[in-house]
């Protein structure tokens, strides 16, 4: 269960580094990049531990990193699938 809310925190801060990273206009603004960024550090842990370089498992820079990375992918296929439609 504290995992669970190491990702959420995570997220947060990944949502707001992924949009301090990658700037632009986002249909939702922050709100949607923080819940991007929630759902990015859970992706981004879960390959992590996946392919064996981390976890989203605390609050270590390797996480946050982890979990950035995640925001940030998952943040450019929203801009690609909203950009279509």
């Amino acid at each position: 269960m504290g995992e669970f809310f190491s990702w959420i925190i995570l997220g947060l801060i990944a949502g707001a580094l992924a949009k301090w990273i990658m700037p632009g206009p986002e249909p939702g603004g922050w709100i949607v990049t923080i819940i991007i960024g929630i759902v990015g550090a859970f992706i981004g842990g879960w390959l992590g531990s996946f392919i064996g370089v981390g976890t989203v498992g605390g609050l270590s820079i390797g996480s946050i990193i982890t979990a950035v990375v995640g925001a940030i992918v998952l943040l450019f296929i929203y801009r690609m699938v909203k950009s279509r439609g």
